[in-house]
This record gives C-alpha cells, structure tokens and sequence, in this order.
C-alpha cells in the first residue's frame, strides 16, 4: 500500500527518489493500456519532474517539509497558476489560465506536495456517477473487463479516485458537495475525507453550492488523508492520537441510510460493525433525522446556487453542456427566494438538531453508498437510470453536507470483491476527532 509514511521512509533511506517516483507515475499516466487518459485531463511533466528535483534537493539537504515530494492530483475545479479552470466542461476551455494557484493548491505546495496534473471529473461536479461524456469515463479499480468495460468510478471526483486507486498519484485534492469526495473513494477502495466546509478556503474553485461545498483529500489511509487535511485547512501536520474503540459509542440510524442496499454493501457493512463491536465499540440503534425532506432541501437549494453562478459567470443557456447536468441545472428555476430563504433557515436548524441527536454519541454509522459501482454501458444511453442511479448513489452522503457535519470513508470489503465503503459521520468542526476515530476503526477493519 502507498501511503505518505511509507514513502518518505523510502526518501530518507535512500530506497527511492521523488524523481524516480514521479517518472513511474507519468510512466502510468502515459500507459496506453491503462486509464490515464480518461483520468487526467493535461499533466504538465516538464513542471512536475522540475518539482520533483527540487523536493529532492529539500531531502538531501535535511529540509524536507511534512509533505515532501508526495504527489496530488488536482481536480480540474481549482485555480493552479498558468492553467485552464475547466470544470469538466468544453465550455471553459477558452478562458485565460489562472494568475494564482487556488489557497488549497498553495498549501498544499507549502507543505512539499507536487500538484500533479489535472484530474477529470463529472462537468461542473453536477452527479455522484462519474461519467463524463466529453472526456471519457474512467473505470472504476474494480471490474474491469478486458473489452473495455467497467464500472462507474464516483462522482463527482471520478479522475481523483482512480489516480489514486491505479497508482498514478500518492493523493488526490477533491471537492464533496454531496458526496463527491466519499463516494468515488468507496468506489475505488479508498479512504475520502469530507471536512466541516469553513475549515478549508473554497477561493479558486469554481463552486457548485456556495452553501454545500466542501474540499477534501483522497488517500490510501486515514493518516495521509488527516495529513493532507491538516495541510489544506492551514492546521499543523501532527499525528492523529490514539483512540481506544473501547467506550466509543455508534449511532446507527434506523432510516433511510440503511434501506435498499446491495446485498455486497449491505454484508460488507455488517460484517464492519461486528468487528468493531468486538473491538469494544457500542454500536446503538436509534432514529436520526427526517432525511427525507433534508435530501429534497437539499437538491433544490444545490440546483438553485448552480444555476446563479453559471447564469451570473457563463451565461450561454447551456450550449456546449452535458444535457443531463444543463437539465438537472434547470430545476433551479422553480426555486423562489422565499423557498430558498426558508431552506437556508431549515439547515440552521437542523444543524443544531444533528448537534443534539450525537450528544452521547462519538460518530453516526452506515454505508457510505447504498450500491456497489453500477456498470458504465447502460447509464450512456439510459436517462431514466442515470437519473435513478445518481440519487441512489448520493443518498447515503449527501445530507452530511446539508447539516454541515464531517464525514469519512473506509474501504470495508473483503480483498478481491467490489469495494464498499463504511462511512462515519462527526458534528460541525469534530474534523480531528473523528480522523483519529477513523484511524481506529480502520486498524481494526484491515485485520478483519
């Protein structure tokens, strides 16, 4: 496994190079037989081999930074100095190229990471699938078929996560502004952190919901990913402290998050929560939240900020859009500004309600998808699926957001079957809590 530790101790000893490290990941990226090209949308390797020297120089010299030489890929929503914003999208590709790197990008390059390459995504981060119909789709780590079939990566970060998961980058620098962090990491077995959204800048990433969206990290373990997190919120690079699942307290709703699952989610999960239930965690089932008028808020109030921003910033009433995010989009239109206001009033409200429901709680538990990664073929040209699929696909993640809460995903299934994630839900601003809560339970899960 790839994980930040294990490269730098690869560094120090003198076992690798970032040099060397980088050309066998532009090496991956160029493979003709892998997914490179449906995963990154331009990869400058002249720059990211000229950063790779320099965080060499840094080691050698005994001045190497927390996150030296360790390689992000960079979702294309964020500004990176002398690069195109496009979004996933045709429509941008004519823009100027950013003057400045978005605040996320700069910390990240503070701390020694190397921004490598622009990752696809689903245009304008608009569904939880991943396919993208201008660029490609890439396939999901699991069930690809030697005659070029395969499976959904997630969405929105759907680049991201498959960097990740084939190697192509130690890490990768997403959004979730309904799950579009977590879900492509339980596609691809990862581990997605979404945090509590105003601890980390949102500037220099062209929004979905100015109210929803979040920036997080996807990684291979729960420390690259606090790591990461730490340097993006402008926090210090620490270890996370031990916790002792003995004493911790689960709530596991009995609602919505837990209906209609695919049976390899639905025994994946299980099978999680009796590990950790024999590791000495309390797992409690008891009611949450009305989830279903918080999914129906939430999408409008996301349809709605969509729709200003792009008719405030873009303006071409969806010439050159995928029809399904310009459709989707359009829903905004039937939102008024008296049903808006009362949304934004609602989620404060629920907030606090979410706040109270965890009192006596360490974190809410369930899967972080309700489905295992649906096959690519038939979402192309079925819109009625697609349509099904995406709600089925963000149902499980997307009210984190709507109660600004943090969320976390582990990878919970047996080696050699479809990944299935096990998600962790903390109140507003108990980001570091429940990092060192995820690192325990996943202790736990990879000897399971």
């Amino acid at each position: 496994m790839t994980t930040i530790a294990r490269i730098h101790a690869d560094f120090l000893n003198g076992k690798d190079t970032v040099n060397a490290l980088v050309k066998r990941q532009i090496d991956k990226v160029r493979d003709d037989q892998g997914e490179g090209s449906r995963t990154f949308l331009s990869l400058n390797a002249e720059a990211v081999l000229e950063a790779a020297t320099q965080s060499q120089l840094r080691i050698d010299d005994g001045s190497a930074r927390p996150l030296e030489g360790i390689t992000v890929s960079i979702k294309d929503l964020f500004d990176v100095a002398g690069e195109v914003t496009g979004a996933g999208s045709t429509v941008l590709r004519s823009r100027a190229a950013a003057v400045l790197d978005a605040p996320v990008v700069a910390r990240l390059r503070s701390a020694g990471a190397i921004a490598f390459g622009r990752t696809n995504m689903v245009e304008f981060a608009y569904s939880g699938v991943g396919i993208n119909p201008h660029f490609g789709t890439p396939r999901s780590v699991w069930g690809r078929t030697a005659d070029g079939g395969g499976r959904v990566p997630g969405g929105s970060s759907s680049g991201a996560g498959v960097s990740v998961a084939d190697g192509m980058s130690v890490a990768a620098l997403g959004t979730d502004t309904g799950g579009s962090v977590r879900i492509p990491a339980a596609f691809n077995g990862l581990v997605g952190f979404k945090p509590t959204a105003v601890r980390v800048p949102v500037l220099g990433c062209i929004p979905l919901s100015v109210t929803l969206d979040s920036i997080g990290p996807l990684a291979q373990t729960v420390a690259c990913c606090a790591a990461l997190d730490a340097a993006l919120s402008g926090e210090p690079i620490l270890p996370l402290p031990n916790v002792d699942l003995r004493g911790v307290r689960f709530l596991k709703p009995q609602a919505l998050l837990w209906r209609e699952l695919d049976p390899e989610v639905e025994l994946a999960t299980l099978a999680a929560i009796e590990a950790l239930r024999r590791a000495g965690a309390e797992v409690v089932e008891a009611p949450l939240l009305p989830l279903d008028e918080l999914f129906a808020r939430g999408g409008s109030m996301l349809a709605a900020e969509a729709l200003d921003w792009h008719t405030a910033n873009i303006n071409v009433e969806g010439v050159g859009y995928d029809p399904r995010v310009w459709k989707r989009m359009q829903l905004g239109r039937d939102v008024t500004r008296g049903q808006y206001s009362a949304s934004l009033a609602f989620r404060r409200f629920w907030i606090d309600r979410m706040n109270l429901a965890l009192a006596g709680f360490d974190a809410v538990i369930c899967p972080t998808v309700a489905c295992i990664a649906p096959k690519i073929a038939p979402l192309i040209t079925d819109d009625e699926l697609f349509l099904k699929s995406n709600a089925r696909i963000l149902r499980n993640a997307s009210w984190v957001n709507f109660l600004d809460g943090c969320g976390l995903t582990l990878p919970c299934h047996a080696a050699g079957n479809a990944p299935v994630g096990l998600q962790l839900v903390g109140k507003h601003g108990a980001d570091r809590t429940l990092l060192a809560l995820g690192a325990a339970c996943e202790a736990v899960l990879r000897k399971a």
